[in-house]
């Protein structure tokens, strides 16, 4: 009989790993039975783009739903949705990389310069990089806890910079990214409602409570 952690090992892990990479797969499957669209590049760079703030949603999410059911197993699962955020991001990157601008680092420079929001999205991958790279549980100990956590709070600042991405790339109808900006409100707005409501008020000295 599978104690708690083997399930988490064995059982719930491989699951959300394998649920995870159904996006690809979809769009595998789409790639090789042309149902791409007229647009195929567009198509591939919009997919992979919803899914990194789809994934960055949800990794924003665990936080909130551990303080709201108290279920603490959840963070257990928050570095490998971040990473999936990560993975998209790789993909949507090298989307726009190969596909539209065939790896000429001139122009992708020019583009990233010159485009408001290929700027934005470009800065909020490579916040994403130091991100994934100190995911381990050795880079935690390295860093010690409280500067890991500094630097994993850029997070916050990337799903903004994705959300104002998307917004700018659609420029007319705003529908998507509005809602995707909502959710992100939301979730920030939740952790600084928690914040001081955890934080215990400040009495002067000598003042009588």
């Amino acid at each position: 009989m599978f104690d708690r952690n083997q399930q988490i090992r064995w059982v719930i892990k491989p699951a959300i790993f394998m649920l995870a990479l159904i996006p690809l797969a979809i769009l595998i499957y789409r790639a090789l039975t042309n149902d791409l669209g007229a647009n195929p590049i567009e198509t591939i760079n919009r997919y992979t783009g919803d899914w990194v703030l789809r994934f960055l949603m949800l990794t924003l999410a665990v936080t909130p739903l551990r303080r709201l059911t108290g279920w603490n197993g959840l963070l257990r699962y928050r570095r490998m949705l971040g990473l999936f955020a990560f993975f998209y991001a790789c993909l949507h990157f090298l989307s726009y990389a190969w596909l539209d601008q065939y790896f000429v680092l001139a122009d992708i420079i020019k583009d990233v310069i010159k485009r408001p929001y290929i700027t934005v999205g470009f800065a909020s991958f490579l916040m994403l990089i130091p991100l994934a790279l100190t995911s381990t549980n050795a880079m935690i100990r390295r860093l010690g806890a409280k500067r890991w956590q500094q630097l994993h709070r850029l997070v916050y600042l990337i799903g903004i910079g994705g959300v104002v991405h998307f917004l700018w790339l659609v420029k007319s109808d705003i529908r998507e990214p509005l809602v995707y900006g909502v959710v992100l409100a939301l979730l920030l707005g939740f952790r600084l409602w928690d914040r001081r409501r955890r934080t215990p008020d400040v009495i002067p000295s000598g003042a009588v409570r």
